[in-house]
């Protein structure tokens, strides 16, 4: 056979099927250098749909919305200065299709004597709205130090498993710390706590743009934290414990199949979102 017998005899290459969607530079990345809102306002966009019910559980002074723009949510804020206690919240089970916890994740928080307790000077409002500038009443066998503050974290996830329906996304706030000279990783024990019923499906990292502070140190044992964590969970179906989304049907069942579209950013109010912006790396 000749060679140009024997080549016309190939078939023909196919041309590879180009995927699907176009370049951008605008992908939402893990890592923020600045402040929690334009981070939260990613997340949102990525995982909550337009029109959802979300329960901020943990509002203060709602510092987390300023970079959303008014009307897209069904917002249902809540914190102790409420009267409202993030483990046990007034909602019937599976009503709310997203929640945002952001309970405090200093130990200093929790003392017995409010003259021990974190929180003092330009941190007042934090110990405010997160703690109620109220001690903790010492209670015999409760949990103490960071103990305490994830066993917050982890009545809190209870009663947010309760009030979401099957896929609702949990947005968690958190930071590691170290307490009594020992690494505690905050964001790993949350994740291996919420494991069966929770989906860790995200986490995004923040950096303070500034440096911080440290008092009366004689030898540094460990680095300063300096960064904290959104971690973004689905609820699991219990049914179907391994799903990490509904399928067609379920969306259907939600009325979550045919979710609306964030408004394009040149449409949104450019004054607010502008100042809550922070700095990618």
């Amino acid at each position: 056979m000749s060679e140009a017998t024997e080549a016309s005899a190939q078939p023909a290459k196919t041309r590879r099927k180009s995927p699907d969607g176009a370049s951008s530079t605008s992908a939402v990345l893990s890592s923020y250098v600045g402040n929690n809102a334009p981070v939260f306002r990613d997340i949102l966009k990525m995982f909550v749909p337009v029109g959802s019910t979300v329960a901020d559980v943990t509002w203060g002074k709602g510092a987390f919305w300023t970079g959303v723009p008014d009307g897209l949510y069904e917002v249902k804020p809540s914190d102790l200065q409420m009267g409202i206690d993030c483990r046990d919240l007034p909602y019937e089970d599976g009503t709310i299709d997203a929640l945002v916890l952001d309970p405090p994740y200093m130990e200093g928080l929790f003392r017995k004597d409010t003259g021990h307790m974190a929180g003092s000077g330009t941190h007042s409002a934090f110990r405010e709205r997160y703690s109620n500038s109220q001690a903790t009443a010492e209670v015999k066998d409760a949990p103490k130090w960071h103990d305490a503050v994830l066993d917050l974290y982890f009545k809190a996830g209870w009663e947010a498993k309760r009030v979401l329906r099957n896929y609702g996304i949990f947005i968690v706030k958190c930071q590691d710390e170290v307490s009594a000279n020992r690494q505690r990783l905050t964001h790993i024990e949350l994740i291996n706590e919420w494991a069966e019923d929770f989906y860790c499906k995200d986490l995004f990292v923040v950096t303070r743009p500034n440096k911080p502070v440290v008092a009366r140190m004689l030898k540094q044992e460990h680095a300063r934290k300096n960064h904290s964590y959104f971690l973004v969970f689905v609820k699991r179906n219990p049914e179907f414990p391994k799903r990490i989304r509904p399928t067609a049907n379920e969306a259907r069942a939600l009325g979550i199949d045919n979710p609306q579209p964030w408004p394009d950013d040149a449409l949104l109010s450019g004054g607010v979102v502008a100042d809550a912006m922070g700095t990618l790396f």
